[in-house]
C-alpha cells in the first residue's frame, strides 16, 4: 500500500499524467474511505486533496468524471546509490580508501 511521503505515478485512461507525493492520509466520515493528500511534482507545485478508498490508494482503478484513473506506487531503481553501511572499496595496497566528504555549502563561500 502506497502511504504517507510515498511517490506515485497518477495514470489517467492508462496513460501516466503526473507524479506525486502523498502528503496526508486522513479519515474520513464514511468508513473506509480517507482524505488523500497529494503534492503533484509539477510546474507550479500543487496540493490536491482527494477522497478515496483503501483500495484506491493501493491501485486499484477508480473513476473521477467518468475517467479511469489509477495510482501506482513508484519504487525506486536498485543500483546507482550505495549506502554509507556498505564498507568502503579496498585500494591495491590492500588497505580500504577513505572517502573525502566535501561541504557543498562551503565551496559557495569561496
Amino acid at each position: 500500500m502506497a502511504d504517507i511521503n510515498d511517490i506515485v505515478l497518477i495514470y489517467m485512461e492508462e496513460k501516466p499524467q503526473a507524479f506525486a507525493r502523498i502528503e496526508a492520509i486522513e479519515p474520513d466520515i464514511k468508513r473506509g474511505w480517507y482524505h488523500v493528500q497529494l503534492l503533484l511534482l509539477q510546474i507550479p507545485l500543487t496540493i490536491v486533496t482527494w477522497i478515496l478508498r483503501d483500495v484506491y490508494i493501493n491501485g486499484e482503478t477508480f473513476t473521477m468524471e467518468g475517467k479511469p484513473i489509477r495510482l501506482e506506487k513508484v519504487v525506486a531503481p536498485k543500483g546507482g546509490y550505495r549506502p554509507e553501511k556498505e564498507p568502503p572499496p579496498e585500494s591495491s595496497d590492500g588497505g580500504s580508501q577513505k572517502s573525502k566528504v566535501i561541504s557543498l555549502k562551503d565551496l559557495k563561500k569561496k
